[in-house]
């Protein structure tokens, strides 16, 4: 496993993840206290939190915070992220947004945690009130 890029995660974490996105407060916690703060944190500031990115940033994942701001097509984090090729993220910043191309290519490759992360991470943005006070990137 390669810190930092969420396609090298095992599965079990993964899908820890996908339920702290979800909003489960326990599996948030299972996260910060059994060694994957970053996806803790993560998964709060795609809830909207931005102490979280302050801490993703400070904690050598910018990519994370990132991805958060390209969830909601923040121009400036996609080119960021295609600098520092993370390429991954893109692709899964686009099926957060509901491309079906970026859904089928994680279909074509058996990745459906992914695709899962996708459904919930959109689930929750198309919910969510816009806060003009969070930082993007």
């Amino acid at each position: 496993m390669k810190r930092g890029h969420l396609e090298t995660y095992p599965i079990k974490i993964l899908l820890a993840f996908v339920e702290a996105v979800g909003g489960n407060e326990d599996f948030f916690e299972w996260l910060m206290k059994n060694g994957y703060p970053e996806l803790g944190v993560l998964s709060k500031s795609i809830r909207g939190g931005e102490v979280s990115n302050q801490w993703l940033m400070e904690h050598q994942f910018p990519q994370f915070a990132a991805f958060d701001a390209a969830i909601h097509r923040d121009l400036k984090a996609i080119l960021w992220l295609k600098k520092y090729h993370f390429t991954f993220l893109i692709r899964l910043a686009d099926a957060s947004r509901g491309s079906q191309l970026a859904i089928n290519w994680f279909l074509s490759r058996d990745l459906k945690v992914f695709v899962m992360l996708a459904a919930k991470i959109k689930s929750f943005v198309d919910h969510q009130t816009f806060d003009v006070h969070k930082r993007r990137f």
